[in-house]
């Protein structure tokens, strides 16, 4: 597969969302919208970087920017996890990972010394006409979110 870059059109999705709704990113078009691929709700990385989202939240909508959040968990722990942090955006479920597959954040990483399968941390900007304008692979969470901002 080849690996997206800025320039290339943002492959289309549809999944369940936070809100029991199937969302496509296609519904987005005319804005500009951060999807950012985690690992695991509930885990102090994750959980930092949704509450910097949400902390943020007034700035992306200053810059007219939709945040979504996409991870393998299913809509049960997203909403737990929405209610437990007080999430504003919607978090998508991609349990079998095939969108994750699609942006190619579907890596072997290295868990404590065993070889598994999972989410890259990593962010797509993607532009009001559905073009990714910026990438960012094995995102370190501190300092991202103000990244991502400068960049919209």
């Amino acid at each position: 597969m080849e690996l997206l870059t800025p320039g290339s059109v943002a492959p289309d999705f549809s999944l369940l969302a936070s809100n029991g709704q199937q969302v496509s990113l296609r519904q987005w078009l005319g804005k500009s919208v951060v999807l950012y691929f985690y690992p695991k709700d509930n885990t102090p990385g994750c959980t930092q970087e949704a509450c910097e989202f949400r902390d943020a939240q007034s700035q992306f909508e200053a810059k007219q920017a939709i945040i979504l959040g996409v991870s393998r968990d299913p809509i049960t722990a997203h909403t737990k996890f929405i209610g437990k942090f007080n999430l504003p955006f919607l978090l998508l479920s991609d349990p079998d990972g095939a969108v994750a597959g699609q942006y190619g954040v579907w890596k072997e990483k290295n868990m404590y010394g065993k070889k598994v399968m999972g989410i890259e941390r990593s962010t797509f900007i993607i532009d009001p006409q559905g073009v990714i304008s910026h990438v960012f692979r094995k995102v370190k969470v501190a300092g991202h979110i103000e990244q991502v901002l400068k960049l919209l």
